[in-house]
């Protein structure tokens, strides 16, 4: 137990010497992991936010069922439970012609033309808010099988719009940050193979005194770790300057109409992502570029 300690000890100190003796190779390695991964994370929090803003205006596109004339208050309530057990519907208000009539006075309170209007003319009504606004049309289908219900209206021009919108904008981030991830990688292993190259006398040396490939190979393996973890770290807090001065920025110019989405509400998961490519990089790419001086 204590030889493997000590040996766990000796690849840790070798692999941290190691980043001193090549500080450039080094720092260019760094380099390239956090130019990557805040080029990437600036991607994925603009999908983010398009997706987040795409699902406000969602919410804003809702179906409106009108009540028949000559159903009762009581009995237009009453179907309430009907209507919110219809699939894909999230959520009902009932709105009552007094309601609506109070609505539409304080829209238009400044036209004269409108000062005679009775409420009555008005018809109760729900405000239905659905889950997928992909689904809508299927959902106003099932709504116009209700019998109480004389009219059902839903803009499907603009939600067929907003999920195109929403598709693309999903399918441009993936492609995106899979061309980055691609770039990224072949820098980074070319910079690996580089940095190895300059070491491949020493590995020879190693493996003409009787060093088994583990042995040559773990000191490299944590100098990729903590290479691609310092990078993935120092990258996670660039991403949350920046993304708070965007933030402020963003609600100065629009004046607090359209906010960016909490830092919070995507923290943990973009640190897993970094951290895991940051180790994935480091590790993956000293493994792979060792594998062909070991074979002497």
């Amino acid at each position: 137990m204590k030889v493997n300690r000590n040996r766990t000890f000796y690849y840790i100190r070798e692999g941290i010497s190691s980043i001193f003796n090549h500080s450039l190779m080094s720092f260019a390695s760094i380099c390239i992991i956090v130019a990557f991964l805040i080029i990437m994370g600036s991607f994925i929090l603009l999908a983010v936010n398009i997706n987040a803003l795409i699902g406000e205006l969602e919410n804003d596109n809702i179906i409106l069922a009108y009540v028949h004339e000559n159903v009762s208050e009581s009995d237009a309530r009453a179907i309430e439970q009907t209507l919110a057990s219809i699939p894909n519907i999230d959520r009902v208000n009932f709105v009552s012609r007094e309601v609506a009539f109070e609505r539409f006075m304080r829209r238009y309170d400044e036209e004269e033309r409108f000062t005679d209007i009775d409420y009555m003319v008005f018809r109760h009504r729900y405000e239905i808010y659905v889950e997928d606004v992909a689904l809508i049309a299927d959902t106003q289908q099932e709504l116009r099988y209700v019998p109480e219900l004389a009219s059902v209206s839903a803009n499907l021009t603009i939600a067929q719009t907003l999920v195109t919108i929403r598709n693309v904008v999903s399918w441009v981030s993936v492609i995106i940050i899979a061309i980055l991830l691609a770039i990224s990688l072949f820098i980074m292993s070319n910079t690996i193979k580089l940095a190895t190259y300059e070491r491949r006398e020493e590995i020879a040396i190693m493996k003409m005194v009787g060093a088994t490939n583990s042995f040559i190979r773990w000191p490299f393996i944590f100098e990729g770790f903590i290479l691609g973890v310092t990078g993935s770290l120092i990258a996670y807090l660039s991403i949350i300057s920046l993304y708070g001065l965007t933030s402020g920025r963003v609600h100065d110019f629009e004046a607090g109409f359209f906010q960016l989405v909490a830092f919070s509400n995507v923290s943990v998961p973009l640190f897993l992502l970094f951290t895991g490519i940051g180790f994935g990089v480091g590790v993956g790419g000293s493994g792979f570029a060792l594998n062909r001086y070991l074979k002497v």
